[in-house]
């Protein structure tokens, strides 16, 4: 089994109104429930997008600072993330796709080492 994250830039959402994002609750919420029935999920949630809410941890100069905020100032970030543990990538990028449908923006995909 391998696992694989399943993500998404906030910016790749695209800018709707607040309908078409409730039309968008049932469907993903049925993928994540699907994948819990296959056995397949690890993890799976959307990101609080209000970046004044993020603080960085930082232990590059030998002394952890804790500072409020992004780490780098930036109009791309992650919206959120889904982590399943499949069989074979063909498995993954079914999953993939029916996140990509059910949330209805584009998602990336990469193994987890």
């Amino acid at each position: 089994m391998t696992r694989y994250a399943i993500y998404f830039q906030q910016n790749w959402v695209g800018d709707h109104p607040a309908e078409w994002f409730q039309s968008r609750v049932e469907p993903s919420t049925a993928v994540v429930r699907d994948m819990e029935a296959a056995g397949v999920l690890v993890f799976a949630g959307g990101l609080e997008e209000d970046l004044a809410e993020a603080f960085t941890a930082d232990a590059t100069s030998g002394t952890v600072t804790i500072t409020d905020g992004p780490y780098a100032e930036t109009t791309e970030y992650l919206g959120g993330i889904t982590v399943i543990d499949v069989p074979d990538l063909e498995t993954a990028k079914m999953w993939a796709g029916r996140v990509a449908e059910g949330c209805g923006w584009p998602q990336e995909v990469r193994v987890i080492k």
